[in-house]
């Protein structure tokens, strides 16, 4: 009796419909693109940097723009309707900025991005503000370690910064 049941079972998954995501590629992004970054950058944040209030983000706003205008280049992954969910920056060696859609985290476009600037863009720093703990776990599980600490931020705010090295 066990074994027909498990036999259903089985049978039964064949007419079960299976999801898979899309694979995701990594691809520059455009200057067209850059206002899809600012709301991936601004969703991102909002979900993730709880230490910042909702004035410390708008503040943050015309700055992330004019970089997101000017930093070149910058690596994205796109959805199904080809506007990006993720994107990253690197320069010299240095991971600038990497972030994620919320409604895309977990399925592995962080991971892919920064595979990819630590094989193919040679990166092996990474800054993070420390109460990020999320972003702090998921630069030490790549191998990231903590090597300084800055008291502010690049702007001389109270966010103190961690500096990380790969290794």
């Amino acid at each position: 009796m066990a074994r027909r049941a498990e036999a259903n079972i089985i049978a039964g998954a064949a007419d079960l419909p299976i999801t898979t995501q899309p694979a995701m590629h990594i691809t520059l992004a455009s200057p067209a693109d850059t206002p899809h970054l600012f709301e991936v950058w601004e969703a991102s944040v909002t979900a993730t940097h709880d230490f910042l209030d909702a004035a410390a983000i708008a503040a943050l706003a015309p700055i992330v723009q004019e970089l997101l205008h000017s930093f070149t280049p910058i690596h994205c992954i796109r959805g199904e309707d080809g506007l990006p969910f993720a994107f990253m920056g690197v320069q010299e060696g240095m991971l600038e900025m990497l972030f994620v859609h919320p409604s895309r985290r977990g399925q592995g476009a962080g991971r892919l991005l920064a595979t990819h600037a630590l094989n193919q863009l040679g990166v092996t720093q990474v800054d993070v503000n420390e109460d990020n703990r999320q972003a702090l776990g998921f630069y030490e599980r790549l191998g990231f370690r903590t090597e300084g600490r800055s008291a502010t931020d690049g702007f001389g705010k109270p966010y103190p910064i961690l500096h990380m090295r790969l290794g």
